[in-house]
């Protein structure tokens, strides 16, 4: 039988975000999760040298996967040989790659909600059971040691995500090592989604890899390396994995676009205009944290790192797919329902992504304001 999943609830409002742009009108597009910055220059500029010389073709770069590697060792102290690092189109198809590796059709495979979509969908489409934990204001929106420990029976894998998404939360280190000893004792799998780490504000993020090597680590180029079009990420598995993710990834996706490995391979070492971001997503969070309450949107996950407000909207709406569609047609502000991320208490929360320029944050600021002042409150349910 053919998996059934939920539609990306946020692919209807940048439709219509597009549509409106068609017709003319100011739309800042706060709905995705991607910088708006663009890939480095140094990496753009390699990028138009390859074009001229290089025909390309199927290939995994060993300079990138070396530099990963460094990248590991310079980061998080931890040591990892190239042929653990397996280059991939993006974190997505890693994902993919990750489940079909560790689980079988039937497994349960744990994870936060609110979370990622397409973590509980994935998870459908391979039928898989998706295990959805609640985790609220008193968890800080993420999974805890306890809540695992709690589970009878325990499942197959774990799903981690830290900096998280909707969120921006990241899991302390104590925990961090908390959760890595539950899931050795009780034989559960970890896949740590580490995507938005380099963008956290004052805070550790520590790799899943320093409490357990035996995890799999996702990662990608789209969010601190800023380049999320060139659909280029890597995961990093155990050296006894290997054979079996490389035979996998060979059959169902062969290699990522030359063209970005050249690219990223640069990026890497573009740390003055990465960082150069992260300053700028730091003035946006500030500003939207100083603004916000005041229109009444005051109940904010905390926004530890990545790029995100995780707001309740209770106060305006109970559907927060409608809401975000209203808010886009009076405005121009587009952003996410809570719906994809949580399809139960997600229809009271909206997520805004501040990963635009600071002129577009203020510009956004002066359109929701009035129009949140001129709606009900008091609708909370």
């Amino acid at each position: 039988m053919t998996a059934q999943i939920d539609q990306f609830h946020a692919i209807s409002v940048s439709a219509l975000a597009h549509r409106l742009k068609a017709q003319g009108r100011s739309v800042i597009q706060m709905q995705f999760g991607q910088p708006s910055t663009g890939a480095p220059s140094a990496a753009i500029a390699r990028a138009h040298q390859v074009l001229d010389s290089d025909p390309m073709g199927y290939w995994e770069s060993g300079e990138l996967k070396a530099r990963i590697c460094r990248h590991y060792a310079e980061w998080y102290g931890v040591a990892i040989e190239p042929a653990q690092v397996i280059l991939t189109c993006g974190a997505s198809p890693a994902l993919v790659l990750a489940l079909n590796m560790c689980f079988a059709p039937g497994d349960s495979v744990a994870m936060a909600r609110p979370g990622y979509v397409a973590y509980r969908n994935t998870v459908r489409a391979l039928h898989m059971v998706p295990l959805e934990l609640p985790c609220g204001e008193a968890e800080r929106y993420q999974i805890t040691a306890a809540a695992l420990a709690a589970l009878d029976p325990a499942p197959k894998g774990l799903i981690l995500a830290s900096p998280a998404n909707p969120t921006g939360t990241i899991i302390p280190r104590e925990e961090l090592r908390a959760i890595a000893k539950v899931c050795s004792e009780r034989g559960i799998t970890v896949i740590s989604d580490e995507i938005y780490h380099g963008i956290s504000y004052g805070l550790d993020t520590p790799s899943m890899l320093q409490e357990l090597p035996e995890a799999l680590v996702i990662n990608s180029f789209s969010k601190y390396f800023s380049m999320a079009a060139w659909r280029l990420g890597w995961m990093v598995v155990p050296k006894g994995a290997v054979p079996a993710a490389q035979a996998r990834w060979g059959n169902l996706f062969l290699t990522p676009p030359s063209l970005s490995q050249h690219a990223g391979l640069v990026a890497m070492d573009c740390s003055d205009e990465l960082e150069a971001n992260i300053a700028t997503y730091t003035r946006n969070r500030e500003l939207l944290l100083a603004a916000l309450p005041g229109m009444g949107l005051g109940r904010i996950a905390p926004p530890d790192g990545a790029f995100y407000i995780y707001a309740d909207v209770s106060d305006f709406t109970d559907d927060s797919m409608e809401f975000c569609m209203q808010l886009l047609e009076a405005t121009g502000v587009a952003a996410a329902p809570g719906i994809d991320f949580d399809p139960d208490k997600g229809r009271h929360f909206v997520r805004f992504s501040f990963a635009v320029s600071t002129p577009e944050v203020e510009g956004a600021i002066r359109r929701i304001g009035p129009w949140l002042a001129s709606r009900n409150r008091g609708i909370r349910s």
